[in-house]
């Protein structure tokens, strides 16, 4: 209680000396200071405290005692303050009444929770080199470049960075652009906004594979465009599948989200052709491609279409952080003008603080190192989850997967009309487990049946432990 009182009186003693005044203001000063001290005794919680004495409370403000003195008198008439003879002024005892009612205090949102095993396409944050990153940072914003601190920045996006972009797309990619056909976004929901204000008309529709990406759908219908869903088979998209009158098709040909399945050549070509036929545009989304184990990447889409009909849309989500929300269209050149003018009118999402950062991350090659490393350590977790699941052989199709953050493990014959992919994922939550259906991803009917798992953002010791959970479940679920 002594503390309280002590902070309390230090506290009312600081409020009194931070109050200011207007010399120049119509307004008398004894008012001024009369409306200040009213309103801070009303709402401050200062019952019984001493207010200083009249000539240390003028020489503080700068004013006459007798400013100070004539503003006491009127709170004590008003009753606010009371004179005891001989101790000096204080605050009326029982002002909480006079007091408006406290507003609640809004409670902090409570800190998200640790991803759980198996949350897919979560990279592994301890691994993130944290102390390169703020090395590129305060380098970039000790002593920024004039460039940074326009007026009106590039909408495009922080020249070198496009230019770092634009080299790793040709050495990891396969994809031959120039910078200038680079544009730095906020991720996937800013690039399809750009595309569907500058390359798309209202209420075009658009392929989309199935099953797919849910939230796609759901962007592009934000963004007033019209999902077609198409079933994929074994080997992807099969552009002789595509119905009529599509402006564009969305795919993912290096790895299919979610089923991992890659685009053979002559799929590849039969969709350009079709594109081409057409007049119809291809946006290939490149997830997360550089993380092959096996060979080196695939070549991507856009690069064997020589960015004619072909956008290629990529993002740091998955190869950094999600924290970062950065990603990056390459368009076709007869694109650039439009996405310029778009631009120049809704101005840029992306915040440019990060942007020179990454640019010297990627530009010094240390952008490489870490892709190097990541791709070891996450073939090693994929082969760790695979062996942690040998007792639930028959229950799920144990097969690996030659890229990717996560496994798709089809439902086996032990699970045949017993158990739903969906009402397995439901069991595995119960068990702090998050585990997604497969088919809650499509849309079509006769959905496929499988569990999504992601194992890159996880350690071994987490993921073992969840591998056995995942076992007991799967055993309940299959009687």
């Amino acid at each position: 209680m002594a503390n309280t009182g002590k902070n309390n009186r230090s506290n009312f003693q600081a409020a009194l000396f931070g109050l200011g005044l207007d010399r120049d203001s119509a307004v008398p000063l004894h008012l001024q200071l009369a409306g200040a001290l009213r309103g801070l005794l009303i709402g401050g919680g200062f019952a019984g405290e001493r207010l200083p004495p009249s000539r240390a409370m003028a020489g503080e403000l700068g004013v006459s005692r007798m400013t100070v003195t004539t503003a006491y008198d009127q709170l004590a008439a008003e009753g606010y303050l009371s004179a005891r003879q001989g101790s000096g002024t204080f605050v009326a005892a029982h002002l909480p009444h006079l007091a408006p009612p406290a507003a609640p205090r809004a409670a902090l949102p409570a800190p998200p929770q640790m991803p759980h095993p198996f949350h897919p396409g979560m990279p592994d944050q301890a691994l993130f080199p944290h102390r390169l990153w703020a090395r590129h940072l305060e380098r970039a914003w000790r002593s920024p470049e004039p460039a940074l601190l326009a007026a009106r920045p590039d909408p495009f996006g922080w020249a070198p960075l496009r230019a770092a972009i634009a080299e790793h797309l040709a050495a990891w990619r396969g994809l031959g652009c120039s910078p200038e056909q680079v544009v730095v976004t906020a991720g996937a929901w800013d690039a399809i906004d750009i595309l569907r204000g500058a390359a798309l008309p209202p209420g075009a529709r658009l392929a989309v594979e199935d099953p797919g990406w849910p939230v796609l759908q759901r962007l592009l219908e934000r963004a007033g465009l019209v999902p077609e869903p198409v079933r994929i088979d074994g080997d992807g998209l099969d552009p002789a599948h595509l119905p009529a009158g599509l402006a564009a098709a969305m795919v993912t040909p290096s790895r299919h989200y979610p089923t991992g399945a890659a685009l053979p050549l002559a799929r590849r070509l039969a969709l350009l052709a079709w594109a081409e036929r057409r007049d119809a545009l291809v946006i290939e989304d490149d997830y997360d491609s550089e993380f092959r184990y096996q060979g080196q990447p695939l070549p991507s889409l856009a690069g064997l279409d020589g960015l004619r009909r072909t956008i290629y849309m990529g993002s740091f989500s998955k190869l950094l952080s999600p924290g970062l929300r950065i990603g990056y269209l390459v368009l076709p050149r007869p694109l650039l003008d439009p996405v310029r003018a778009h631009l120049e009118v809704t101005g840029t999402r992306v915040s440019l603080l990060p942007q020179p950062a990454l640019a010297a991350f990627m530009s010094s090659g240390e952008f490489a190192t870490h892709l190097r490393r990541m791709r070891r350590i996450y073939a090693r977790r994929q082969a760790f989850l695979l062996q942690a699941l040998e007792p639930a052989a028959g229950l799920l199709e144990l097969r690996p997967d030659p890229s990717g953050m996560h496994l798709v493990l089809r439902l086996g014959p032990a699970l045949a009309g017993r158990a739903t992919d969906r009402e397995i994922a439901a069991m595995a939550e119960a068990e702090g487990l998050l585990v997604r259906a497969l088919s809650a991803h499509a849309r079509l009917p006769d959905p496929p049946q499988g569990l999504i798992l992601g194992y890159a953002g996880f350690g071994e010791d987490r993921l073992g432990r969840a591998a056995e959970r995942l076992v007991a479940v799967l055993r309940r679920a299959a009687g």
